[in-house]
């Protein structure tokens, strides 16, 4: 059954992407607060992504840091995030991996993808010559380039891809004839779902858990 290829998004696919701006949040408030002599750093920084202000900008105002938005974001994005699969997504990818290659499409910087895979154990499941981050690979979805990737290098392959989100996840393996999958949000993405679009951005299914992969 090899010649099926399950090919995964990454954030809010795989892992909540939420948990990953959780854990920088954490990462830049404890670099701040030791750096400075403050406190409540932690908890400021999330009432004002709460607010959806601008949480950087708001962070060096009000306490006047000798910093820029540069500085926060270079640790957002380098930072080693606290992260980690589900029990219902762990599952499915041992099971998945015993009949089927994966791999995975993902957008984002390379440091910053290359450290969530690393913290959730993706290592395991993909092996990093089927990795595709828009960063090193030149595109990001939905470039039909990204998909051609796999499809090239799987000539007699049929494809699934599972994703989240209905922007750009979707519409490319829907030309190409691949099977598509949406994760549905359960309150936690950060970007909204809207199924109000165009029929060529829906997915073919939508499931609640990744588990759900094993009975179709």
């Amino acid at each position: 059954m090899k010649n099926k290829i399950f090919i995964f998004d990454l954030d809010d696919t795989l892992y909540k992407e939420i948990d990953f701006l959780y854990s920088a949040y954490l990462e830049i408030a404890g670099w701040i607060e030791l750096k400075f002599s403050l406190k409540g750093i932690y908890v400021f920084m999330l009432e004002a992504y709460k607010e959806k202000a601008d949480v950087f900008s708001r962070l060096i105002d009000t306490y006047d840091l000798s910093l820029t938005k540069t500085d926060l974001l270079s640790v957002y994005r380098s930072h080693r995030p606290d992260i980690r699969l589900e029990l219902d997504t762990l599952k499915a990818l041992e099971i998945l991996k015993q009949d089927f290659t994966l791999g995975m499409i993902t957008d984002g910087r390379s440091i910053t993808q290359r450290n969530k895979f690393r913290a959730l154990g993706l290592e395991q499941f993909i092996g990093n010559e089927n990795l595709v981050i828009s960063e090193e690979f030149g595109s990001e979805k939905p470039s039909e380039r990204n998909f051609m990737f796999f499809q090239n290098k799987y000539a007699d392959a049929k494809f699934v891809y599972v994703g989240d989100n209905l922007r750009k996840d979707f519409i490319t393996p829907n030309k190409l004839g691949w099977k598509t999958i949406c994760l549905l949000d359960d309150g936690r993405n950060i970007h909204r779902q809207d199924f109000s679009c165009q029929e060529e951005y829906l997915p073919d299914v939508k499931i609640r858990t990744l588990k759900e992969l094993l009975s179709l």
